[in-house]
């Protein structure tokens, strides 16, 4: 088991409305399937965010077969914006240490192999 912080279920301060107070939530992860994935797409209705994994075999140019999709996680907009923001603090902390992430493969790939 492992324990995660949250800011969800934390009673709000009247002093400080803006500032959430953090709270330990146990999480159980013992039977949680991992899967790697180099491709999402996300997707939507006005009540909830659809996001797409799949792995693509072709990761550089267009792919010329379907992605296969091997998860989709459904979310509300709330916990969206969570995630959003978790991730942000994730990718920030990673680049403070490694460096910025360039995310244009075609930036990233060696003068001589395109």
């Amino acid at each position: 088991m492992s324990a995660e912080n949250t800011a969800e279920g934390a009673a709000p301060e009247a002093a400080a409305p803006a500032q959430q107070q953090m709270v330990q939530v146990e999480v159980d992860d013992g039977h949680v399937t991992a899967t790697y994935s180099n491709f999402c797409r996300v997707t939507g209705s006005p009540e909830e965010l659809i996001i797409d994994f799949g792995l693509n075999p072709q990761p550089v140019g267009i792919p010329t077969k379907a992605i296969p999709v091997t998860q989709r996680v459904i979310v509300n907009y709330f916990t969206a914006k969570r995630l959003l923001h978790a991730l942000s603090l994730s990718v920030q902390r990673h680049e403070a240490v490694f460096g910025v992430l360039e995310t244009d493969i075609q930036k990233r790939l060696k003068p001589g192999l395109r």
